[in-house]
């Protein structure tokens, strides 16, 4: 199964479909490849002002959006009857979240090789109110410790990563299996022409022509630059190592 379809609940949707129409990702919605689906959140609102927030219960600064505007939201595309259905032939509903799991390259394969739709639902304000998580989603998701001012720019984020893991996104899959992070590592250096530039000169090695002294030189600098760089993923990559 691939990803086919990414719908996303949203007050500013126009932002998403603006931010994910170029390179790449742009072409895989001109192709088919993708198909990205937009749900404005204040449609749902039931007031003459179209209000989609409401003051916290118990105190606090900042408002919540509401959960009904959420769920009737939710509802046009889905339903509490689909979500609990066995098996990953529906649509799977992640709510960017400061309080959810960071993104990963391995989740972002996941997510684009076990399901055929997923539903993005962005937040704003002070949050979501949790009712409408324990009835609708299925995971939590971050893109990193810190907080933005709505979920817009994390679920392009989410977007651009796992769409160029679908088959047929990036032309030449080796660019894919050479990513940085793909294997844990980060990627080592690379250069093109000219060959000088600034009094620095591209390594000997990579002008060879010898195939095994570049691979071998290659997966040197990215355990090199990885243990400098990121000792975190370096940490990680010697406990899989290990185990």
């Amino acid at each position: 199964m691939a990803l086919k379809k990414i719908t996303y609940l949203s007050l500013f949707p126009d932002s998403i479909d603006s931010g994910l129409s170029h390179s790449l990702v742009g072409k895989a919605r001109e192709s088919g490849k993708i198909e990205l689906s937009f749900v404005q959140l204040r449609e749902f609102a039931k007031d003459k002002h179209k209000s989609v927030d409401d003051i916290v219960y118990g105190g606090g600064a900042g408002m919540l959006l509401k959960s009904e505007v959420l769920f009737d939201a939710w509802s046009s595309v889905t339903s509490l009857e689909e979500k609990v259905k066995p098996g990953f032939d529906r649509p799977y509903t992640i709510l960017l979240s400061p309080q959810g799991k960071c993104l990963t390259q391995e989740r972002a394969k996941d997510l684009a090789q076990s399901y055929s739709h997923l539903i993005l639902v962005c937040g704003h304000y002070e949050g979501v109110d949790e009712r409408f998580i324990e009835a609708c989603v299925d995971e939590e998701m971050s893109i990193g410790d810190y907080v933005l001012t709505g979920g817009e720019f994390a679920a392009m984020v989410v977007s651009d990563v796992v769409i160029r893991l679908i088959p047929g996104v990036v032309g030449n899959e080796d660019s894919i299996r050479s990513d940085s992070l793909e294997d844990g590592l980060l990627k080592a250096p690379q250069y093109t022409r000219p060959r000088e530039f600034l009094g620095r000169s591209v390594p000997e090695v990579l002008l060879s022509g010898n195939h095994a002294k570049i691979e071998k030189w290659r997966k040197e600098e990215s355990l090199s630059r990885t243990q400098t760089k990121r000792p975190d993923l370096w940490e990680k990559y010697q406990k899989g190592k290990r185990s």
